[in-house]
């Protein structure tokens, strides 16, 4: 390594094209006339001068004086000596004149909280043997495969019996034997990035380099990563360009001016998390940015990102109140460089993984996300469905009695559900303080609340686009997410909380074995309606089929307390089917209202399809029917409409 960064990678770097500025920025180990030591490189161009300080000299950085090698302010210093592991800082006297202490922006490793230092760290050197899953990803492809997520804070997932938390190498196997025995294909990670308050969730950053200390160290969680792909285990992380914190040792008004922040507070401030946003005008930003989306997957292997509250980026009035709105250059409310911006980091993502993901947590109606640069969309591809989350929890929390009056809030997704590559999720944000868990939002008794999760969770594994659920929902977490706490796991020595866990593994198995519910996802062709219309006795009946046209299952799903000893339905070929799967299962908790044994079809009528069956429809349940022998015969017209009550 130079011991001086190099012109072209200085020229890129304030172009906002370093794409890698994490190789020239930083603390990098490194060898001057046969002496080890380490290069220092920062990027601070209002400031008078920047010192290095740290272990190695007593935290006194009058002879560690750092030269400035760029005109737009990058700064650069080799230390011979300086070892592996000792704690460091930048010093830096601002145009003012004043002294501050900054952690480096580049740092890949971070001292432990409450300490703020930042650490000397080589990332080389681990042996990875995640080959074969590297092979099998670039082999599929990601829209016509399972993505089933479980979204986890790896602080609350589980703690140890003393309230210590568990290391990565430790959930390398307590966290990902779960997973796998639960039937996910990926877990998605709340930020990793260093951030000093444990109820930030890790959402608001001071070390985007650094995974957090609290777990361990980097390349522990290099293990981690490696041990989740060697079990077929994909890894999301949610990634945060859109705020960081204020914390004095981190990136605010980082040489003493704002840097990384616009110089305009109505620009600067996000009022509404009491953070700062990070100014995509300045093309070092860009870079600093982008080279960390980078990072992770080059350093750590990760799968994907999901990249949190796009909506914030998108517009420069997010959650500002009307007195403090600002204007783009054209009298509009879009910024346009975090635009800019969300186009070049897909772009440049995708030209090195094509088979990254890369997921919006947009809550808006803004066009075109998951639509390719080049087609004028965002370039992710994939959303978050926000609108179907909202709409079915809302729903959800009804009484079944009056469901019936909000039946739209059921069918609506699906008239927008391929528009965009959509992750159906039941997220993290809806079950944290004051808005109860998803077990506990459901109206009724204690029955009634499992049942009608069941169902919920159900109609979501049939409804077209990926799956995504926070930790707990699956055992049916009574209480809201605790984030200083883990799991209620106890909660698993009672019946219906095991049945719920059982319920939720199988019919995760389900959704790995049948095709019918992910391959055609994001095609109109994988989706047609049965029934859409029986809002009277809030019931729904649809259908989902793959590639083979022949591959269909017909889910009906059922949102009342009421048992239909026989529901006729109309279904897609004539001949003999099998009740796959019944969320009434006594085995899940239900009532064991089953449809057993060979179910034969009738020449009558129904939902405009030639034939129909009969079937036994439990309450507040989703059950889901398989043809296993097709009966060919000639076309007839349908004669009526069948009545779905009949």
């Amino acid at each position: 390594m130079s011991l001086i960064p190099g012109p072209e990678d200085l020229y890129l770097f304030h172009e906002g094209n370093l794409f890698r500025s994490y190789r020239m920025l930083g603390a990098h180990l490194a060898e001057s006339e046969g002496e080890r030591g380490v290069r220092f490189a920062v990027w601070a161009p209002h400031a008078r001068e920047v010192r290095v300080v740290g272990d190695f000299n007593c935290w006194d950085g009058s002879g560690h004086a750092m030269l400035k090698v760029s005109t737009w302010g990058v700064w650069s210093l080799f230390v011979p000596g300086v070892r592996k592991g000792e704690y460091y800082k930048y010093e830096i006297i601002t145009s003012a004149g004043t002294l501050q202490y900054k952690a480096d922006p580049y740092a890949f490793w971070s001292e432990l909280k409450p300490g703020t230092a930042s650490r000397i760290c080589s990332l080389d050197g681990y042996e990875w043997t995640d080959q074969e899953w590297q092979s099998r990803k670039t082999s599929q492809s990601v829209y016509r495969s399972p993505l089933n997520i479980y979204e986890v804070h790896l602080g609350t997932w589980k703690k140890k019996p003393d309230g210590a938390y568990y290391s990565y190498r430790e959930l390398a196997s307590e966290l990902v034997d779960y997973v796998k025995e639960m039937g996910y294909t990926h877990i998605e990670l709340l930020p990793l990035a260093e951030h000093p308050y444990d109820r930030s969730w890790g959402y608001q950053a001071t070390g985007y380099y650094s995974v957090t200390s609290r777990f361990g160290t980097p390349k522990d969680f290099m293990y981690f990563v490696d041990r989740c792909h060697r079990a077929g285990i994909g890894v999301i992380m949610d990634w945060v360009p859109g705020h960081f914190v204020k914390d004095e040792h981190g990136l605010r008004q980082f040489d003493g001016q704002p840097l990384y922040e616009h110089s305009d507070p109505a620009l600067a401030e996000k009022p509404e998390w009491g953070t700062l946003a990070f100014d995509f005008s300045k093309p070092e930003v860009v870079s600093f940015l982008i080279s960390n989306a980078m990072f992770w997957m080059d350093m750590y292997h990760i799968d994907g990102l999901r990249v949190d509250a796009v909506a914030s980026l998108l517009y420069l009035n997010f959650g500002k109140p009307r007195g403090q709105w600002v204007k783009n250059v054209n009298g509009g409310d879009e910024n346009l460089e975090a635009i800019a911006f969300l186009k070049k980091l897909n772009r440049t993502v995708f030209a090195c993984y094509p088979d990254a993901l890369m997921m919006a947590e947009d809550s808006t109606a803004w066009p075109l996300v998951t639509t390719p640069v080049d087609a004028g969309g965002l370039g992710f591809n994939y959303k978050w469905n926000m609108g179907w989350m909202n709409d079915m929890l809302k729903y959800m929390e009804t009484d079944p009695y009056f469901r019936s009056g909000s039946h739209g809030l059921l069918t609506f997704s699906f008239m927008y559900a391929f528009s965009e590559n959509y992750v159906l999720p039941l997220s993290h944000d809806e079950v944290v303080h004051g808005k109860k868990s998803l077990l506990n939002k459901m109206p009724g008794d204690y029955w009634r609340k499992f049942a009608n999760l069941r169902v919920l969770f159900g109609y979501m594994m049939g409804h077209p686009g990926k799956k995504l659920l926070f930790m707990g929902g699956e055992f049916g977490q009574f209480d809201e997410w605790k984030d200083l706490e883990d799991l209620d796991w106890e909660m698993l020595g009672y019946d219906s909380h095991r049945s719920m866990h059982r319920y939720v593994r199988d019919l995760n198995q389900l959704y790995l074995r049948e095709p019918a519910l992910w391959e055609l996802d994001h095609q109109p062709e994988g989706f047609a309606w049965i029934d859409p219309h029986d809002q009277r006795q809030s019931v729904t009946t649809f259908m989902r089929s793959s590639s083979n046209p022949e591959d269909v299952l017909v889910i009906v799903c059922n949102f009342t307390p009421v048992y239909h000893a026989k529901y006729r339905i109309g279904v897609p070929f004539a001949g003999e089917y099998v009740e796959l799967f019944n969320s009434d299962a006594g085995e899940y908790g239900g009532s064991g209202k089953l449809n057993e044994g060979i179910m034969r079809t009738e020449d009558v009528p129904w939902h405009d399809r030639q034939d129909s069956l009969h079937i036994s429809l439990p309450p507040l349940a989703a059950v889901i029917f398989k043809p296993v022998k097709i009966k060919r015969k000639r076309s007839k017209a349908t004669t009526r409409r069948g009545r779905a009550d009949a």
